[in-house]
């Protein structure tokens, strides 16, 4: 019962994690040491698995896809995804600093965490560390598409993130930030909880297709790199990780914004808070340090508090990981 309920808080942590753009899932999954065991139980739902389902051998079937894991860290995923969009959303509209400065640490305790997993380094690996880099900076750099409610887009959408929250470092709620999906299924996620809106439902049904299809394929892909190309793997994915750093520093400031009210660009220094709150979409941001962050107050020490918080979370989390409880 105990690793059971483990299970359901390291869930709950991918949860949280994916609703707040540039941090990804699976990197708690990683540091929390569940990341493996959920790529192949993941692949294990193959056209055996169904054959099992149909066939009505239900035992089979659960012990096949390690069901019981599953089960509970989808259920502790669900409940932070869905808490997540209510709370996370208090807190990057009023408290936005101090909460990148917790992910910021977390991230570069996670880089030394997986990077220390490489037992050695050469060049073929510091050139593979490079790539992850420019790959992630790129991809966080990269100024947000034009969102779209029509369906095909909808199911990429999907099919993309929960790509993006397989890999550590790369987040899934980001990926859906630079498709212009973000702020339109965060919205329908709220509708549809609070009105029950079928329209709501229909096209998050779309998007969890998408969704579905992504996490089989992708799944499959990262369990044959691990399998094969350990060691290259984690070199790339501890690149992806610094490379998203870019995209969670504390202190960042809005410089140009579309105006989504009358569809005209503002150009000015304003909070990315303030920005993002009203609905409005960041096209240019910048980032400065604590003493040029003059639209609001920096709080140093706060947000030095929780990076420290982050950081110091990770080592926990990896020795609750290695005594095994």
């Amino acid at each position: 019962m105990g690793n059971r309920f483990g299970v359901i808080l390291k869930g709950f942590a991918m949860g949280i994690a994916e609703v707040i753009p540039g941090v990804s899932g699976g990197t708690i999954a990683f540091i929390t040491g569940i990341y493996e065991r959920l790529l192949n139980s993941i692949k294990n739902l193959d056209l055996k698995a169904i054959k099992l389902l149909l066939s009505g051998n239900f035992s089979d079937l659960w012990k096949k896809i390690d069901g019981n894991f599953l089960f509970s860290l989808f259920i502790g995923m669900a409940i932070g995804l869905f808490s997540g969009v209510f709370v996370i959303s208090y807190l990057i509209k009023n408290h936005i600093e101090p909460l990148w400065g917790f992910f910021f640490g977390l991230i570069i305790a996670s880089v030394l965490y997986i990077g220390k997993q490489v037992k050695k380094w050469n060049f073929i690996e510091i050139i593979l560390l490079i790539i992850g880099i420019a790959v992630a900076y790129f991809l966080v750099a990269m100024h947000p598409m034009e969102g779209n409610h029509a369906y095909w887009y909808v199911f990429l959408s999907g099919l993309i993130a929960i790509s993006a929250l397989i890999m550590p470092g790369i987040s899934g709620s980001f990926m859906l930030l630079i498709l212009g999906m973000y702020t339109i299924i965060i919205p329908e996620v709220k509708a549809f909880l609070t009105t029950g809106s079928i329209d709501s439902l229909l096209l998050l049904a779309i998007f969890g297709t998408g969704m579905i299809v992504g996490l089989f394929t992708f799944a499959r892909v990262m369990s044959w790199a691990f399998k094969y190309h350990q060691q290259n793997t984690l070199v790339l994915l501890t690149g992806f990780m610094i490379g998203s750093l870019y995209k969670i520093w504390p202190w960042r400031i809005a410089l140009t914004w579309l105006n989504k009210e009358d569809n005209t660009i503002k150009h000015g220094i304003e909070s990315i808070a303030k920005i993002t709150s009203q609905h409005n979409k960041v096209i240019v941001e910048k980032l400065v340090l604590p003493s040029d962050y003059t639209i609001a107050d920096p709080r140093i020490f706060t947000v030095i508090s929780a990076m420290i918080i982050g950081f110091a979370l990770v080592f926990f989390l990896e020795r609750y990981q290695d005594n095994g409880e």
